[in-house]
């Protein structure tokens, strides 16, 4: 049995197609499914058949591909301990991360790792919450998000760390009549404009539980990516906005206002692969990530009103009195 047949039925398994497996592994599409057939002809069953314009595994085909996870695994294993033998981790660790996750982890897992041998190389990317877990074909270590749980959807199968669990909070500019509360409370914005985060996104649950709370369809006069630009439109603006508070700069423009009555945090975790998770470099990295979430954790968490406390609402349309 050919270890590289199993490591192509894995990539097949990641990826979804031929042609996905060519171009992230830099071959033709002709060429894998050549390799394909030369897999079948050695094992002596179908691991592939039609599934619309393109093919999907059979089950000996999953059975093989899950097979090469435990040979991948095994072989990182060896290296870990060879690495530890040598007495430093060493290599270069890819890291996909969310922006507004890595403006408050990475500063730290950069001055963590300063000094060692290991060398991160790292993209942002913003998607939606099931699409992270695609990512860790392509990269070591995979920062995501989720407002459900510690795992985000879409990552059956791999090794989730949790990393920290951040406050969102509720953004208005410093003036709006809201402002004057402690908290806020979801019937104290059914009469809100809403600049929102496109469907799927982990930030547009809040809203979706705002609705559910109230019985209210809210106003989502936009559906915006970009943390900074919200925030320049609701400084600007009678609109609220859902944003993380470990990142989102207040001050004169721009306050932060802690949701009352519903879930309104997110789970920040390391997503990758379990062969990569063996590496003894890859683990380097995600404790150093570990460390730094739980260091501004600790520096960031806002005290929180004492149980009982229960401020009279006041909706959007109200003035204040």
């Amino acid at each position: 049995m050919d270890v590289r047949h199993l490591e192509l039925l894995r990539e097949l398994a990641d990826r979804g197609s031929v042609t996905a497996v060519a171009r992230a592994t830099h071959r033709t599409p002709s060429a894998v499914s050549q390799q394909l057939r030369t897999a079948q002809r050695e094992l002596g069953t179908a691991l592939v058949e039609p599934a619309g314009r393109g093919v999907r595994l059979t089950e000996a085909g999953r059975l093989l591909a899950e097979g090469a996870t435990s040979v991948a695994a095994a072989v990182e294993e060896v290296q870990a301990r060879w690495d530890a033998f040598r007495g430093e981790p060493s290599g270069t660790v890819s890291v996909a991360a969310l922006p507004s996750a890595a403006t408050f982890l990475l500063p730290g897992v950069v001055r963590d790792l300063a000094g060692t041998a290991i060398t991160l190389r790292c993209t942002d990317t913003d998607i939606a919450e099931a699409e992270y877990g695609g990512l860790t074909a392509d990269h070591d270590v995979v920062i995501a998000h989720s407002l459900t749980s510690v795992r985000p959807a879409g990552t059956d199968g791999l090794v989730v760390v949790p990393l920290a669990r951040e406050p969102l909070d509720i953004a208005m500019a410093a003036d709006h009549p809201l402002a004057a509360r402690d908290v806020v409370h979801p019937a104290d914005l059914v009469d809100c404009d809403w600049i929102g985060v496109p469907v799927g996104f982990p930030f547009d649950t809040v809203r979706q539980t705002v609705e559910q709370a109230t019985g209210t369809r809210l106003r989502i006069t936009q559906r915006l990516r970009d943390n900074r630009l919200i925030e320049a439109l609701v400084a600007s603006s009678r609109h609220v906005a859902v944003l993380p508070r470990f990142t989102t700069p207040t001050g004169d423009a721009l306050t932060l206002r802690e949701l009352s009555g519903v879930a309104s945090a997110r789970h920040v975790s390391a997503v990758l692969r379990p062969d990569r998770a063996q590496r003894l470099a890859v683990r380097r990295v995600v404790e150093a990530f570990a460390r730094a979430g739980a260091a501004v954790t600790t520096s960031m968490t806002r005290d929180v009103p004492p149980p009982g406390f229960e401020p009279v609402p006041t909706r959007c349309g109200d003035a204040l009195t």
